[in-house]
């Protein structure tokens, strides 16, 4: 049969594959790279396979969503997945039995000694990226503990066992690998770090290749430390709860945090035992907006979460749909919404337990953010966009109007605005984290943002543990952010950001993404991909998203720049050309929509549908 006689039944297998595969959206036929996870008792999401297998085989033993997330958490902690123990922990949780989302702080503070007038006098104009004076507390492992003993059901024991048979050896991945190879030289400076990362000193790669047994018995000591303080005090008749915190006590008040305390301040860091003794998790009230009648759950401002909500708030007086999804009208609004809501967070975030406070309510409420809209110039981007003023929303008078007045004056931000959208600059603002959702049959939802201790980290003394480079998140000039300069014992503005929704009074969506700055701008647009155009979740995770660079970098130099757009390849060239008139400094890549991480709650059908960007390793397991 010659192949010509062929084609008419080729193609109608063609389209019976594409109606079968095929998932739509706005309209057109779309086939996501990656397809939907399905299940209908649990789901399991984060950022390295491995990882996903672990909360999987936690479930498998009876778990429940939180201890799951907890064995997700622990395992990308130890797989170094764009970060390390010493970090920090940021989570939100839907309780079933209460019907209320909590939300959970465990962002180690700055220690003691750590002034601005401490960076100063180094020469530096904020804290650096790397090494022990970059640090924070840890936070992770207190936050782990504390989410466990509060809301799981299982054993610090049990619930930590992958992690151990991962920092027993695994088989790197490339991803990581390459990473310390290619920071190698800054490894170098830090004794503990160089004795973990680079077991092949000496030789042309001193880092390990990719599926090679990477080991880490320091660590691992670590953790049978923890396993063994709580068991210790099973054996004594405590709770399962009060075990845990045992083992909390050892890591932050025992011998962990003298060795902690020690290594850091052996390599110059200025972390001592009593910072990390005075370290509390917070459990919290979260942030919440409505949009459309779905209630969108964020953390405080100790995050940058919060300017998401204002974000849905200002594009609330727009109809988005009618624009088109991705059309020039419809990028163009949510750059300038995002522009105005990022000012307010560059100049009003700070960590609520310090003074002066910030003014929430203002910057949340509905009149504000209507006022905020009529800003927006339709025809052209504005590079000048501010803070605003959300005091007289709150029934109070402004104490920085004159600030107000120079801030984004050149004197202040011009030595900031010289950067172009090359790679450094990019990366610095798209610095990577990973993200943990989880859910089950129950009704418990936890979406996590971890970060912190990402390679090349240092390590503090012989515990395994890279510390936090989040110190670097602090300004050292109130004219800058008079909530967010450095002290001893606060928190810094970071970029971390969880995301919960519900409808109707249930969960809705469990949602969050790596990657610094871009965090709530991809987020934002993930979810208005589902609300405003209908797309499935893995759709709305892998669909060509837009990047804005005019807010300061939260990492670095924290530099911006006014104007500076990362469109998606795909964008057709009319409306590269269209934006380009309207004062858009454009790049394009390839993929722009992640790694987002998400799970969507089908109440029709009784069943969870994950889904997970079509780049990075981040993926899940549903059953």
């Amino acid at each position: 049969m010659k192949w010509t006689k062929l084609l008419p039944f080729t193609f109608l297998l063609l389209s019976i594959w594409a109606q079968t595969h095929a998932q739509s959206f706005n309209n057109l036929p779309v086939v996501t790279q990656k397809p939907p996870l399905h299940g209908k008792h649990w789901m399991a999401i984060t950022g390295k396979p491995l990882a996903a297998t672990a909360g999987a085989m936690i479930f498998t033993k009876g778990g429940n969503a939180v201890d799951a997330a907890c064995g997700m958490l622990a395992a990308t902690c130890t797989m170094w997945d764009v970060l390390s123990w010493g970090g920090e922990t940021q989570a939100l949780i839907y309780n079933p039995k209460t019907k209320k989302v909590i939300a959970i702080n465990a962002l180690g503070v700055a220690p003691t000694g750590a002034t601005a007038d401490f960076f100063k006098n180094k020469g530096m104009k904020y804290p650096p990226e790397y090494g022990p004076l970059a640090a924070v507390t840890p936070g992770t492992p207190g936050g782990l503990m504390t989410i466990l003993a509060e809301y799981g059901t299982m054993s610090l024991k049990e619930v930590l066992a992958p992690a151990m048979q991962l920092a027993e050896g695994y088989p790197i991945e490339a991803q990581t690998a390459n990473s310390i190879e290619g920071k190698k030289d800054l490894i170098k400076q830090w004794p503990y770090s160089k004795k973990v990362f680079l077991p092949h000193l000496g030789a042309k790669r001193e880092a390990p290749d990719a599926g090679e047994i990477f080991v880490q018995k320091d660590l691992l000591e670590t953790l049978k430390k923890l396993v063994n303080a709580e068991q210790q005090a099973l054996a004594k008749g405590k709770s399962r709860k009060e075990a845990i915190y045992a083992a909390n006590d050892l890591f932050y008040r025992g011998e962990i945090a003298k060795e902690i305390a020690r290594g850091c301040q052996e390599q110059g860091g200025l972390i001592t035992e009593q910072d990390l003794a005075n370290w509390k998790v917070k459990i919290e009230e979260p942030m919440m907006t409505t949009y459309k009648g779905i209630e969108v759950y964020k953390l405080q401002q100790w995050t940058q979460g919060p300017a998401m909500l204002q974000t849905l708030n200002i594009l609330e007086n727009f109809d988005l749909k009618s624009m088109g999804y991705n059309s020039t009208r419809y990028v163009h609004t949510l750059y300038q919404a995002m522009n105005l809501a990022f000012a307010d967070r560059d100049f009003y975030y700070g960590d609520p337990a310090f003074s002066p406070e910030e003014p929430m309510k203002g910057l949340l409420s509905k009149e504000y953010a209507k006022e905020r809209s009529k800003l927006i110039n339709p025809n052209m981007n504005d590079p000048k966009i501010g803070p605003g003023d959300p005091y007289p929303f709150e029934g109070k008078a402004n104490p920085y109007l004159d600030l107000l007045k120079n801030w984004g004056s050149a004197s202040l931000t011009a030595p900031k605005n010289n950067a172009t959208l090359d790679e450094k600059f990019q990366e610095s603002f798209t610095a990577g984290t990973t993200s943990v959702e989880a859910a089950d049959a129950e009704g418990w939802v936890v979406s996590m943002t971890p970060s912190g201790g990402w390679v090349p980290a240092c390590i503090a003394g012989n515990t395994g543990i890279g510390m936090s480079q989040r110190m670097q998140s602090f300004v050292l000039d109130p004219k800058e952010n008079p909530f967010n300069v450095v002290e001893p014992g606060k928190r810094p503005r970071v970029t971390l950001t969880p995301s919960l929704a519900l409808k109707n009074g249930k969960p809705f969506l469990s949602f969050a993404k790596q990657a610094g700055d871009e965090q709530d701008q991809l987020l934002l647009q993930f979810f208005l991909n589902m609300v405003e155009f209908g797309m499935t979740v893995q759709e709305s995770c892998e669909a060509p998203s837009f990047k804005t660079f005019q807010m300061y970098s939260t990492f670095g130099n924290h530099e911006r720049i006014n104007g500076g757009l990362t469109l998606n390849e795909a964008m057709p060239a009319w409306t590269r050309k269209d934006l380009g008139r309207m004062g858009y400094k454009i790049n394009y890549q390839e993929r722009t929509s992640g790694p987002i991480n998400a799970i969507y709650f089908d109440w029709e059908h009784g069943s969870f549908w994950g889904g997970s960007s079509n780049h990075g390793e981040d993926y899940g397991i549903g059953w």
